[in-house]
Order: structure tokens, then sequence, then C-alpha cells
């Protein structure tokens, strides 16, 4: 089951952390998130999915930054979450994506016992500018059954901002 706005609320400060919080984001089954000042983009124009590919940050101006088709911007999100006893999903609000915006390539489903910012995967369908501190994201919570093993991975959990891809860090393992 999918928790209600009202669940979500209840549970603030408890099972669900989202700092910071304001209730004017709250929806009927979800909680508005927001996109932070700073993107990266990935230097080289091949990725290496066995190597940690450079990046270079790019901060959004007050006048805002046109996304361009073609190009993989990551970003973050505002707000810090944490989630446990709830699995945590992420898609992009409708109204982004009726301008052409992807906040996601495949990685909108978090799990329990998360805690951090969300990396989002930009990429758009036609050139788009975007403003720091737009609601870009919908975060809403789906129950799971007990008991279950909490994530504690330690190539994205507790992280201090945006993430590039760690793939890099599995080649050693398989």
């Amino acid at each position: 089951m999918i928790l209600s706005g009202l669940e979500i609320k209840k549970h603030i400060g408890h099972e669900i952390v989202i700092d910071p919080f304001n209730e004017s984001r709250l929806n009927p089954n979800s909680y508005n998130l927001s996109l932070h000042d700073e993107l990266l983009v990935y230097v080289n124009d091949t990725l290496d999915m066995k190597h940690d590919n450079p990046s270079r940050k790019i901060m959004i101006p007050p006048e805002g930054f046109t996304l361009e088709p073609g190009h993989l911007y990551l970003g973050r999100t505002e707000e810090y979450t944490k989630t446990e006893g709830y699995i945590p999903m992420l898609e992009g609000r409708s109204s982004i994506g009726r301008l052409g915006i992807c906040i996601h390539v495949t990685a909108g489903f978090g799990d329990v016992g998360f805690a951090g910012y969300w990396t989002l995967e930009l990429f758009c369908v036609q050139p788009v500018r975007i403003y720091a501190g737009v609601q870009i994201a919908q975060i809403y919570y789906h129950t799971i059954t007990q008991p279950y093993e909490r994530y504690t991975s330690g190539k994205y959990q507790n992280n201090k901002g945006i993430q590039a891809s760690m793939l890099y860090k599995e080649f050693g393992t398989i």
C-alpha cells in the first residue's frame, strides 16, 4: 500500500524524515521535493562503467540554467530524507514531465533505511530552462512486510550531495 499524505505527516520526525519539511508541499499521497542549485555533468562523451568517470560542477544561477537534449545532468534534492519501515519512491511531478524533463533514468526506487539526498538524473526532450528551488519531484512511500533488512550500502548511504555512478566499485566483486 502507498501511504496517504496524512499518514506521511503522522510519521514525520519518526519513521520518515524530510528536512526541511514544509506542510504546504504535502499532497494527498506524496510530498514535493525541490531542486538544489548545483548540477554535475560528466566530462567525457563516452562513459566507462568500470571507472570513476570525471565530472564537473555547474551552479544554477538565479536567472536559471538551460538543459540541453543529449546530455545527462546529475542534480540533487534540497531535502535530506531518511526512511525506516517504509520504501521511499521518487517520481517527477506531472508539471515537470509536461515540459519534457525526466528526473530519473531508472533510479526512482529507494530502499528501506535509505538516508541522504536524492540524486536526480535529469535529461530533457527539448531545451528547457530550470531554476534552483523548483518543486521538481514527488516522494511517496510504500509499506513493507516485516521482517526486513534495512539498506546499509556504503556507496550511496548518508550522502552529502550529488553522487555520480559508483558502479565501478562493484567490478572488484564480480
